[in-house]
């Protein structure tokens, strides 16, 4: 579930709005067939062509995966019908750890000790829990059972420059799986993010600026620069004072969420790297 919020914009930022005008086109992968969407650039700026979209997608796809969220029931109203608790919310997701550790944004995932369904790419649904939470920067880790399988490869988002190309995976309410395609705006949005509502809790300090014009059920989604590394996860997106979208979108950045799983589980070598920034950025 992706919660939007409407930013009170200076001009700088207003100024980032684009028209969404978007390439459409099916990418198969496994079980899962994405849908393609490119958000419009402008003229002269470099576009990934349609087979770098295609080995882009068919690299990630498999450590993409798409969660519904359950609050158990209690023993002593726990039926044959209740089991497996009742749902709260659906989202996205990526493989950390490929023996089954996943992160999502917080908002999703709700509390510690909530019920996890995951559907991975082999099209098989996993179940798993809630083990780590950070309301406070919309962080957190779920423990798949049984899960085996690949894992993002973590690349540092302080790598990244304006204008790079970046893209995400998520499952958008009501429509199938989706890889986006836009740009790497800025690393930082220059002030804190709270949400409304049921989600007043969950939120963030700072994020990454996206180009990109995800939706809600995107939440929790990779966000992969163009060699196909993980930069960041999709958190939110961008509305104007209308209420309009401004085709702009939120991100944790990958530090942040290195230092989060590395505090809750026992992380690879290369997420021990890019939580202490000891990594090295391509020339």
């Amino acid at each position: 579930m992706l919660p939007s919020f409407r930013a009170l914009l200076c001009l700088s930022l207003a100024g980032l709005a684009l028209a969404a005008c978007e390439s459409t086109s099916n990418v198969d992968l496994e079980s899962r067939n994405f849908n393609v969407q490119q958000t419009s650039v402008p003229p002269g700026e470099a576009v990934a062509s349609a087979e770098q979209i295609t080995n882009l997608v068919r690299r990630s796809g498999p450590t993409y995966v798409t969660l519904i969220v359950s609050q158990p029931a209690s023993a002593d109203t726990m039926s044959k019908e209740t089991r497996k608790g009742t749902p709260v919310t659906s989202g996205s997701g990526f493989v950390v750890d490929g023996s089954g550790y996943v992160m999502t944004a917080a908002h999703v995932a709700k509390r510690i000790g909530n019920t996890v369904s995951a559907k991975a790419a082999n099209g098989r649904v996993y179940s798993g829990d809630v083990i780590a939470l950070k309301p406070d920067n919309d962080m957190a880790v779920i423990r798949l059972r049984g899960f085996s399988g690949k894992a993002v490869t973590p690349g540092d988002s302080q790598c990244l420059s304006k204008g790079n190309i970046v893209y995400s995976l998520g499952r958008p309410h009501a429509q199938g799986d989706t890889a986006r395609l836009g740009e790497f705006e800025s690393a930082s949005f220059g002030q804190a993010v709270h949400y409304a509502g049921d989600d007043a809790k969950f939120g963030y300090p700072d994020a990454m600026v996206l180009r990109l014009s995800t939706q809600k059920g995107e939440s929790g989604g990779p966000l992969f620069d163009e060699k196909g590394d993980l930069v960041g996860m999709v958190v939110s997106t961008l509305y104007d004072n209308a209420g309009q979208p401004l085709n702009l979108a939120h991100a944790v950045p990958s530090r942040t969420l290195a230092g989060f799983l590395c505090s809750n589980s026992q992380c690879s070598p290369q997420w021990r790297a890019v939580a202490a920034g000891s990594g090295r950025c391509a020339s």
